[in-house]
């Protein structure tokens, strides 16, 4: 059995990624530097993601969709640390987790006691 952890981190983690890099690139027609330099990324990793070699496995609600495109706007606005990006992450990571995306898909995970312990702060 994989923990909500490992299943956050190898599936969800890097949609939310490639989601992040196609809005930036198709909606806002950033290059994948652009993109790259603002996820703190390769820009190999982002070419990965926009071509759908990463990321490809979950499909996201329209909700959550939107969450991202909202980050997106947020990160492209810049001036945000790479503690208020991870933060922003671990924000769609929950969403995500409160969707009910990952009951659906991943049935005996629970929510992630990290992201409960850090909601508590």
């Amino acid at each position: 059995m994989k923990t909500t952890c490992e299943i956050m981190v190898q599936k969800v983690l890097p949609a939310i990624r490639a989601e992040l890099s196609r809005t930036m690139i198709l909606e806002h027609r950033c290059t994948q530097q652009d993109v790259a330099d603002t996820l703190e990324l390769s820009r190999a990793a982002v070419s990965q993601y926009v071509s759908e070699k990463r990321g490809a496995e979950v499909d996201f609600s329209e909700e959550t969709q939107n969450e991202i495109r909202k980050f997106a706007l947020i990160l492209l606005n810049g001036g945000l640390s790479s503690q208020e990006k991870a933060k922003g992450m671990c924000d769609i990571c929950s969403f995500v987790q409160n969707s009910g995306w990952l009951y659906r898909n991943a049935p005996e995970a629970k929510a992630c006691i990290i992201c409960e312990d850090m909601d508590s702060k």
